[in-house]
């Protein structure tokens, strides 16, 4: 079987690029990060991505300092933005896409 111009998935600079449109990419990342949140947050309780939000592994944890955790950085953001109930803020579609586009231009992201 021959593949004539197959490409990979990866996406090079020049792709990249074009998608965050000049934007800095630290501040795109937590935008997409709030964003994700506030999706899964929405998710019927079945899905596996909401159960993993609200799981809470059982057993010893391993010695030393803890891990930062995914949830952790989105939580500080959020505090950031000032946003005191995100719960009920990803509830609501406007709300959440408001929030977005503040983290978007918010300094100090």
């Amino acid at each position: 079987m021959i593949l004539r111009n197959a490409r990979c998935n990866n996406k090079d600079n020049i792709e990249f690029v074009k998608l965050i449109e000049g934007v800095d990419i630290v501040r795109f990342i937590k935008t997409q990060r709030i964003k994700w949140l506030g999706r899964i947050e929405g998710m019927d309780q079945a899905r596996p991505a909401r159960k993993l939000l609200e799981w809470k592994p059982m057993g010893t944890r391993p010695v030393g300092r803890p891990r930062q955790r995914w949830q952790e950085d989105v939580f500080e953001d959020l505090k950031k933005l000032k946003v005191k109930n995100w719960k009920e803020t990803a509830k609501d579609g406007r709300t959440e896409r408001d929030l977005a586009e503040r983290a978007k231009t918010h300094k100090g992201l």
